[in-house]
């Protein structure tokens, strides 16, 4: 099988999975909340991307809101073209937002861009070496391959313990994150292909 087939296929059972938590999206997003800032300290001043959860994606919510109250500037990712990299524009809770491809909210064109130190991926599957699957588009790889051309920035993805795999189908465009997080755990990248 090839990887864009194991993928695909991979895409399909995740989706499956993680739709089946049913609530547990909201429930858990404390909890993540919890794991992450056990695990990962942003440096003050650091921008952190966050996202705004869409379908059954975890919660992140309760973490953006501690990140902010820790005095960290909060950007979300905006798809400008298919094929390039993200922008990030910041946002603060309650700014007016704009509704993007595949059903993601960002905030408005006009408002202030900023590269972030700390990225923040949603996910549909992961392994402990780093890798994730999204939802196919390439974005976040894209991204997260630009964004370290120009500097250092930490990846971290965060998801449903459930979300894990043994090993995520990957090549050698996929961008390798440094961090997971879950509503269970955190765990750092293993070296590795």
């Amino acid at each position: 099988m090839s990887i864009p087939e194991a993928k695909s296929r991979l895409r399909a059972d995740m989706t499956a999975r993680r739709a089946a938590l049913g609530r547990d999206r909201t429930r858990r997003g404390p909890d993540l909340a919890d794991r992450f800032l056990s695990a990962i300290s942003p440096a003050p001043g650091d921008v952190v991307s966050g996202f705004l959860p869409i379908g059954d994606e975890i919660d992140v919510m309760p973490l953006l809101a501690r990140l902010r109250a820790a005095g960290h500037d909060i950007a979300l990712p905006v798809i400008l073209r298919r094929g390039r990299p993200l922008s990030f524009r910041l946002w603060r809770d309650g700014d007016p937002l704009e509704t993007g491809p595949l059903g993601t909210k960002h905030p408005l064109p006009g408002t202030a861009t900023a590269e972030p130190d700390l990225l923040i991926a949603p996910l549909l599957a992961f392994d402990r070496r780093g890798y994730r699957l999204g939802y196919g588009g390439g974005y976040y790889d894209r991204t997260l391959t630009a964004l370290r051309a120009a500097g250092p920035v930490l990846a971290v993805g965060v998801g449903f313990a459930e979300q894990e795999v043994s090993d995520v189908p990957h090549d050698s465009n996929d961008a390798k994150l440094d961090y997971i997080v879950t509503d269970r755990e955190s765990i750092e990248a293993k070296g590795g292909s």
